[in-house]
């Protein structure tokens, strides 16, 4: 069975765009992060339902018209809001 991700809660992030990057507040941590694309994007889709990583990467192809989107990157990308906690790998 592939591993599913979801995106923390809408209401426990506030999100604020800072120029290129996006601000993130996630209550449950109290930290702040600053994010450049792809990462709200990502959060973005991930809070509609939980994805498989192909499957993520086919929604943000069809969402964002990607052509060169790279699996690999996206799992890195993954890996990494799954280390700050606004992204559940279950």
């Amino acid at each position: 069975m592939a591993t599913l991700y979801r995106a923390a809660s809408p209401d426990s992030l506030i999100v604020a765009p800072v120029d290129l990057l996006t601000a993130i507040y996630h209550r449950a941590s109290g930290q702040t992060h600053l994010m450049a694309s792809p990462a709200p994007e990502i959060l973005d889709a991930l809070a509609e339902a939980p994805l498989d990583a192909a499957a993520l990467l086919a929604k943000l192809r069809a969402d964002y018209d990607l052509v060169d989107a790279d699996p690999a990157a996206l799992a890195a990308r993954l890996d990494e809001l799954v280390e700050t906690g606004l992204v559940e790998r279950r």
